[in-house]
């Protein structure tokens, strides 16, 4: 430790860099040490993950690490040449550009590319299978009768190794699945069915009617070796493998999964890039559709009963670009309420809280209303909402039998809850 404190950083879960910074200086290790640098280089990489990114140009890092650091530019690409020689970083060209990788961020995209197309490899476990007697048989069973690109998207995943199926709210992917799975339950497959949060697996279970677990629950994860039971040599028991929400997937975990996942299995990925994205680094769903290299159904149609719904209707809306319809009856899901001002925007806010919400459709400004907002600071972040909301509905500050919540989206970082939002107690 007095040679280099900066292992502290590297060895023991829990310490970070500033930690071990401020021990260095005690110590009397020189600002402009080599080791420092590459401590330093190290946590502004770390910081990018923190932000989602796998990657970075390595001039990025070199000036983020300078700024920080404080110490000139040369020592720092020194630093980071040493840090490529001991295999801590990677050095890899991304579209033209030189990038540098923490290894096990690079490890996992690794990991992850390399199981899919490893999968991708054999046959189905359950033989062949033709759709077009699959299909009719599954729509007599389940009472429903699918759309052209429902059937596509069925097909592609009964005789795929592979499937990912994709697409915005209201199009059917939940209908999909369960067709699927009518399917391979006839023919006793072992399906299992998980998503990276709580909430999400317990509304597949829900509209599937079977068991869906979270991804570190299905791997059984350790917390004393702070791994996974299931791995590339305890695979799971498994025919079909579904993972919900994918988008919500970081790069680590997805390399974990797929290694527990037998190379005989049959994976579907289902999931919406406009989604919440993973708290850790990496878009996971979004590269691997890009890729080009794994069948991709895209379902763009909404079915009618979604479409009855204004939030799906504008969420599409949105999404193409275009401004939400604003609904003619009273009696909607969806309202749009103009203001020009931020003390216009927090005083219509607090009135629809308190006063609107309320009266319109009887629910608790207590029990039964969120408030989301992007930001912290700022006169409509977090904050001072927090403070605005405590003053109209609880001024005492003694919770009455419940509590506000004002919801922030934590962008790839921060609270591991099951909705990835952070959540702060007025």
């Amino acid at each position: 430790m007095q040679e280099n404190p900066y292992r502290l950083a590297l060895d023991i879960h829990g310490i970070g860099f500033k930690t071990a910074d401020t021990l260095a200086q005690r110590l009397g290790i020189p600002r402009d040490a080599v080791i420092r640098a590459q401590a330093g280089v190290r946590h502004v990489l770390q910081t990018f993950a923190d932000e989602g990114h796998c990657a970075v140009v390595q001039a990025e890092l070199i000036e983020a690490a300078t700024t920080l650091l404080e110490i000139p530019e040369t020592i720092i690409v020194q630093a980071i040449t040493l840090e490529v020689q001991e295999e801590r970083l990677i050095a890899e060209a991304i579209d033209g550009q030189p990038c540098l990788l923490l290894a096990p961020l690079y490890r996992a995209e690794v990991g992850v590319a390399t199981q899919l197309l490893h999968l991708l490899k054999s046959a189905p476990p359950w033989g062949a299978i033709d759709p077009a007697k699959a299909i009719p048989w599954v729509e007599q069973q389940t009472g429903r009768t699918l759309a052209a690109s429902q059937r596509a998207a069925v097909a592609q995943v009964l005789t795929g190794k592979v499937t990912v199926i994709t697409g915005g709210p209201g199009v059917g992917k939940t209908t999909i699945v369960t067709s699927i799975l009518q399917a391979l339950r006839a023919k006793r497959m072992r399906v299992l069915l998980c998503a990276p949060t709580g909430r999400a697996a317990k509304r597949l279970s829900e509209a599937t009617g079977l068991e869906a677990k979270t991804i570190h629950r299905l791997l059984e994860f350790d917390p004393k070796g702070m791994g996974f039971l299931h791995n590339t040599t305890n695979p799971l028991a498994a025919d079909l493998v579904v993972i919900d929400e994918v988008s919500m997937v970081d790069v680590v975990l997805m390399a974990q999964l797929l290694r527990a996942i037998p190379a005989q299995a049959v994976v579907l990925l289902v999931g919406d890039v406009d989604q919440l994205p993973s708290v850790g680094p990496g878009a996971i769903l979004a590269d691997i559709i890009a890729s080009e290299r794994i069948p991709t159904v895209t379902l763009t149609e909404i079915f009618r009963q979604a479409a009855s719904a204004q939030i799906i209707v504008n969420a599409h809306r949105i999404n193409r670009g275009q401004m939400p319809v604003t609904p003619e009856t009273s009696d909607a899901d969806f309202y749009v309420i103009t203001a020009d001002t931020p003390e216009d925007i927090q005083a219509k806010l607090l009135r629809v809280v308190t006063e609107r919400i309320p009266q319109r459709f009887g629910l608790h400004p207590i029990r039964d209303v969120q408030v989301l907002t992007p930001m912290n600071r700022g006169s409509l972040g977090a904050r001072a909402f927090n403070v605005a909301l405590q003053e109209a509905l609880n001024p005492d500050a003694t919770p009455p039998g419940g509590a506000v919540w004002l919801d922030v989206r934590a962008r790839r970082q921060g609270h591991p809850d099951d909705e990835r939002l952070r959540q702060r107690r007025v």
